[in-house]
């Protein structure tokens, strides 16, 4: 009886331990099916954009580009890159294919909505992506010198520049005249806005209406304030287009 028992226990082992190598075996495999995955996705991108490749792509060309590059971010599926090759590469010159106007605002990274890194894209920024001169002056640069065929007037969802000119805030009563002056350049889209309930920031339906109109007449008033651009866009040539990028999804809508 008791070597009936003994040989039973030492079976038991015996599968026990089989079943475990199994395991083990199955999860040292996964485990290098994974490692492998991530090595051969994690290979960086050490050049940067030529000039050859500027002059080959068209502006419909790079806003598929910038679209599928918001949906790697989205996603969490961002390139990893070389930043110290790329640096050395930029030193020779530089031939980005867009420049995006964005917000101020530090929770908008645009280079990583848009998964690009040195030398890809111009991104200007000001508190409500509003133009101005000195704003309009660099995107004739990017475009008309530096050859970049894509214009972006990007706005975003909860916008506190936005939602302050909403609001009335009087800027100007605490000694702040230069941001009284931005606000006030936010208020024709309050003005061009479909009035839907009460005119205020905590009115997000109305608030995401007016950052929309905002980037639309943005757009508008750099066609007016440069016939350059504007005879480049009817040639063709390059593209003026408003987005929103939605702080929640991280997704860009391009309009």
């Amino acid at each position: 009886m008791k070597n009936i028992f003994k040989n039973s226990m030492i079976l038991a082992l015996v599968v026990m331990s089989y079943s475990c190598n199994e395991k083990n075996t199955e999860t040292t495999s996964t485990s290098e099916v994974k490692t492998q995955a991530k090595t051969i996705k994690q290979d960086p991108i050490n050049s940067i954009l030529t000039a050859e490749e500027q002059a080959d792509m068209s502006p419909d060309e790079i806003i598929g580009r910038l679209k599928k590059g918001n949906e790697n971010f989205v996603s969490n599926n961002l390139t990893m890159r070389d930043h110290s090759s790329q640096r050395r590469e930029a030193m020779i010159g530089q031939y980005p294919q867009a420049i995006v106007l964005s917000c101020v605002d530090s929770r908008v990274p645009v280079e990583d909505v848009f998964d690009l890194g040195i030398g890809d894209i111009f991104v200007a920024r000001v508190a409500g992506n509003i133009e101005n001169k000195d704003i309009v002056g660099s995107m004739e640069f990017a475009t008309a010198v530096a050859g970049s065929k894509v214009v972006i007037v990007m706005g975003h969802t909860a916008c506190g520049a936005v939602k302050s000119a909403i609001d009335k805030v009087d800027a100007a009563s605490m000694e702040m005249n230069a941001l009284q002056n931005l606000l006030d350049e936010i208020q024709p889209s309050i003005d061009a806005t479909t009035k839907m309930g009460e005119v205020s920031s905590k009115n997000e339906e109305f608030t995401n209406n007016v950052i929309v109109t905002n980037a639309h007449i943005t757009v508008e008033d750099i066609r007016k304030q440069s016939p350059k651009m504007a005879s480049l866009e009817k040639e063709g040539k390059i593209k003026i287009v408003p987005a929103v990028y939605d702080m929640a999804t991280g997704k860009v809508k391009f309009m």
